[in-house]
């Protein structure tokens, strides 16, 4: 028997997208019944990844090696202390008051190993007991930890920029110990700190400073603060340029740039004799700028060692600005006729290749503000100076958690140019405030992420970045390729 079938049968069609049965909506009105019986919830699931990259770098023993408390706690260990603080401040709690909101959150007790974190009362005298020298102490932890990042981040940087400014910090209450009426352009005539910082222009990392009282830091101060940058530096880098502005004019700074073989260009600050030589200068058209001329000349300003290349902007004023007062304003310095913009530099380059170069320094400024606004930089918790500074040094911390984690989250084709920054707000909402649920079966504890999470790719590859970092001797296996470079 012979069947006649079609020769070109029809295959079956797929259901198409809108088409296909979804799940209904969750219905949330006024009626909709709650309660408070869920357990080992938490807000803060992006902590797994920061407690992940600490424990594999060996942050805990960091700390005991290099943090000397004599007060014997009780409570939690030191390590366990400073940790919740710097973990405090990284989710937003700058107030050691504020870390009763999380006390008893179960990813955070977990990372701490404890029930819940001490009341506030017992916080602050741990904080008060730290000496003088913690702050510098843990300055050193973060010395260390940026070589461990660097080593199993595969950032094998040659040349680095850094950038260095002052910043001032209004004190309100008026016990408290090192503030001064100083230079204060926000709040005139109020006492503040002048905190110095410095930072890597290519990994935004916060590479040195210190919380300063209200008074101008001197020549010998400076130097010292950018002797501590140079030896802060990984021993891979072997260039060094620098950027700052006019309150870092000064002989002691450019002896310190010149001690390491630095490339610098600073703003310079305006003085009768260097007017003088402004109006001898043979002036330019300036194409390739924003002012109307330039100029450049050789010139030794009073006790300094040598002279150094000047290169001046001139920007003519309006005839409505003529009988204006005189202001000092941010970079520039004016005269009835013109206002100027002048630098001193040890570099070679053309005049509009070395404006450009500093005025990439404006990444600096938005660095300290994220300190300030999203670190907690600027919320000195305490009326004693050495704790305020210890403080300091613990917010800075919490705000090269997010760079090192950025460093290890970045794409594999990044380079110094394409690297993006995620400032610490963008990456909380971002990478830290996940729902996450804590289970424990058969002995067994892990973490449930809601699977509607949008970054869980980044997530996952970060984690499998991290949980690959293994030690090499003195050092750590890079986790990417290629270096960073």
């Amino acid at each position: 028997m012979v069947t006649n079938r079609n020769q070109h049968s029809s295959e079956t069609r797929t259901k198409q997208a809108e088409n296909e049965d979804h799940s209904h909506p969750n219905k949330i009105g006024a009626s909709t019944p709650y309660d408070f019986s869920a357990r080992n919830l938490t807000p803060y699931g992006g902590l797994f990844p920061v407690a992940t990259m600490l424990e594999t770098l060996g942050f805990q023993k960091l700390v005991e090696e290099t943090i000397t408390v004599e007060r014997t706690t009780k409570v939690m260990a030191t390590y366990q202390f400073i940790l919740a603080i710097v973990l405090g401040i990284y989710v937003g709690f700058s107030r050691l008051n504020q870390l009763r909101y999380i006390a008893r959150d179960p990813l955070l007790a977990g990372i701490l190993k404890v029930v819940h974190l001490p009341p506030q009362c017992t916080l602050w005298r741990f904080l008060n007991s730290l000496h003088v020298g913690i702050a510098r102490q843990i300055l050193s932890i973060q010395r260390r930890m940026r070589e461990a990042v660097w080593a199993a981040g595969n950032i094998m940087l040659k040349s680095v920029t850094i950038d260095t400014d002052t910043t001032v910090h209004t004190v309100y209450g008026k016990k408290k110990m090192g503030a001064r009426k100083s230079y204060n352009p926000r709040n005139k005539g109020k006492k503040s700190y002048q905190p110095i910082l410095s930072f890597l222009a290519e990994t935004r990392e916060f590479i040195a400073g210190e919380l300063r009282n209200g008074d101008k830091p001197t020549g010998k101060q400076i130097a010292r603060h950018l002797q501590e940058v140079f030896q802060s530096l990984p021993r891979c880098v072997v260039s060094f340029f620098a950027r700052a502005d006019s309150g870092f004019y000064c002989w002691e700074a450019v002896q310190a740039y010149e001690k390491f073989k630095c490339q610098f260009i600073v703003v310079a600050r305006k003085t009768l004799r260097l007017l003088e030589e402004l109006v001898a200068a043979k002036w330019e058209p300036s194409p390739n700028t924003d002012a109307d001329e330039q100029c450049e000349f050789w010139y030794k300003p009073k006790d300094w060692g040598k002279a150094y290349r000047f290169i001046a902007l001139r920007y003519e004023k309006d005839p409505d600005e003529y009988e204006a007062e005189e202001t000092v304003q941010y970079q520039l310095f004016a005269t009835k006729q013109y206002k100027y913009r002048v630098f001193v530099t040890n570099m070679s380059g053309s005049i509009e290749e070395l404006v450009w170069f500093y005025s990439q320094r404006a990444s600096a400024e938005n660095l300290i503000k994220e300190s300030n606004n999203d670190a907690g930089l600027a919320a000195h918790p305490s009326r004693l100076f050495v704790t305020n500074q210890n403080h300091f040094q613990l917010a800075m911390l919490a705000f090269n958690l997010n760079a090192w984690l950025m460093l290890f989250n970045r794409e594999t084709t990044d380079t110094t140019e394409s690297l993006k920054h995620t400032t610490l707000a963008t990456a909380r909402l971002r990478f830290l405030f996940i729902a996450a649920k804590i289970w424990r079966h058969s002995g067994r504890t892990g973490m449930s992420f809601s699977d509607h999470y949008e970054e869980k790719g980044l997530f996952k590859r970060l984690m499998t970045r991290l949980r690959a970092i293994k030690p090499h001797g003195d050092s750590f296996v890079p986790v990417l390729e290629p270096a960073l470079a």
